[in-house]
């Protein structure tokens, strides 16, 4: 029987917002970061500590583990979302730039439209659709112009795969989002480490703990407030929400970037970027946000799960 989803309130939504400021913020922390950590260990170390911090609350709270199917789940949402997606993404930014591979998050609301509606765990809207395009069109107009594609096919493959296993980590995430938040990450994110730690021992990086100042504290952050604080955000939305609702974070993640590298670093913020903004925000409140559009996701939901109860 497929899930129905919640009313979207006040508190979902301000959940919603809050991950998309912690998850944009990764990337400028993720660039201190790899100034001193190889891309698969410093992201392994990363998860690993947070895994362990997720373990530690399960037995301070007394969360009772998955077992079966939901452990199963568990393990391929960690392999999904935390090795392939991390391991793809890294991969890519050897070939493109940042800019050119962040592409990629606004292609993964259209990537869940489409998995969640082969699924049946959605039904596909026009809204969702055409929401997914003007985000994409808005990524695609703030971070691409002729001069500045350097796309080899090889990324270009990554980064695609990228996106799908995203967009299937979300829907994987969405079908045993009735378990305890710290326990899904828990095994997502140990997983996650465990398969990225393996990469990086492959490829020959080296592995130390950071020295400099400023590489110690983006780490602290992503495991703390970019790790443990996104990701139970990121679960408890996707429990009241549908998977292609939620995958919207991707979409916005690269606009709170942008505006964080203004205010940090003093990068100017041109017309061409606020134009391309403009064309983010208008496709997520169309796909995701606008009233109807959340009462034509939760009535079409209703029906598809009548029929395939």
């Amino acid at each position: 029987m497929q899930e129905t989803n919640r009313p979207v309130g006040a508190a979902t939504g301000l959940m919603f917002a809050v991950a998309v400021v912690l998850g944009g913020s990764n990337f400028i922390a993720v660039r201190f970061s790899n100034q001193e950590l190889d891309p698969f260990f410093g992201a392994g170390l990363r998860f690993s500590i947070a895994g362990v911090l997720f373990v530690l609350i399960c037995l301070v709270l007394r969360v009772d583990w998955p077992r079966g199917r939901d452990l199963r789940l568990s393990v391929v949402a960690g392999v999904l979302s935390f090795a392939a997606f991390y391991a793809l993404m890294y991969w890519a930014l050897l070939q493109v730039t940042a800019g050119v591979a962040t592409v990629v998050l606004a292609m993964v609301p259209l990537v869940t439209i489409l998995l969640a509606a082969a699924q049946r765990l959605e039904t596909l809207r026009a809204s969702a659709f055409v929401g997914s395009l003007l985000a994409l069109a808005g990524i695609g107009w703030m971070i691409i112009s002729p001069s500045e594609l350097v796309l080899p096919v090889s990324a270009l493959l990554a980064m695609i795969g990228a996106a799908l296993c995203a967009g299937q980590g979300v829907i994987v995430t969405k079908k045993i989002s009735r378990n305890h938040p710290a326990v899904i990450n828990a095994i997502g994110m140990l997983t996650g480490a465990i398969c990225l730690l393996v990469m990086s021992i492959l490829t020959g990086e080296s592995w130390g703990l950071p020295t400099q100042p400023d590489v110690r504290l983006a780490l602290l952050y992503l495991v703390t407030l970019g790790s443990v604080g996104l990701f139970v955000l990121i679960l408890l939305v996707i429990r009241r929400w549908t998977a292609s609702a939620t995958s919207y974070m991707f979409v916005l993640f690269p606009v709170v970037t942008m505006l964080l590298d203004v205010l940090i670093s003093g990068v100017s913020l041109t017309v061409h970027a606020i134009i391309g903004a403009i064309l983010v925000m208008a496709g997520v409140w169309v796909g995701a946000l606008a009233p109807s559009t959340r009462r034509a996701a939760a009535a079409s939901n209703r029906d598809l799960a009548l029929e395939t109860s």
